[in-house]
């Protein structure tokens, strides 16, 4: 009587083809995702337009700080980017380089967000505009938290070598979220601290 033997299942975080089915489930969330925001903001120009008083209540928000936070989000993009073309070539220390760079950056838009809210003379239960700039920038920040663990559990895979030339798709979701979150920042930058400049 002969046996057949089969080997331990074990949990892939890379694929050969970048089209595979998770990466389409990425797709979709950042799909559902961006839906999301863009009814945030439609939500917030609309309001912005039927105001009576002025919108924002106390003038433009302050660009000091939300400026060179903005810097620091592309900035972070550069880096997870340049981590993902590193193991395109098959290069590790690049990807755990780029990915140290692009989660501290990361890290370091969430510490000065905090900081910037608890700055505002506004709070969200103020009015209305309160109300949408902490649901919008909240929200943000979520999605930023939600990256950066991405981030973490794809760098924690990287400096165990799990990723290769060929295998890498569980760094190629990372990227994708991350620069989602990016993209999406420079719209509600837009939005919330420019827009009001030109109204």
């Amino acid at each position: 009587m002969s046996t057949t033997t089969f080997p331990a299942a074990t949990l892939s975080l890379g694929n050969r083809f970048d089209r595979s089915p998770g990466w389409w489930a990425m797709v979709w969330t950042i799909v559902t995702e961006a839906s999301l925001f863009a009814y945030l903001l439609f939500s917030y120009f609309y309001l912005a337009s039927q105001a009576r008083a002025p919108w924002p209540p106390r003038g433009p928000l302050s660009l000091e700080l939300a400026l060179p936070n903005t810097v620091l989000l592309i900035l972070s993009s550069v880096a997870v980017i340049w981590a993902e073309r590193g193991i395109r070539r098959g290069d590790q220390r690049r990807l755990r380089i780029g990915l140290l760079v692009g989660f501290l950056l990361g890290l370091a838009f969430i510490v000065i967000q905090g900081i910037e809210w608890s700055d505002q003379p506004f709070g969200p239960r103020s009015n209305a505009y309160g109300a949408l700039f902490f649901t919008i920038t909240g929200f943000h920040g979520a999605h930023v938290i939600v990256g950066l663990l991405m981030l973490l559990a794809v760098q924690v895979w990287a400096w165990m070598g799990t990723f290769t030339e060929e295998r890498h798709l569980g760094v190629t979701n990372a990227a994708m979220y991350w620069h989602f979150v990016d993209v999406v920042w420079l719209f509600v930058f837009t939005s919330l601290y420019l827009s009001p400049r030109f109204a």
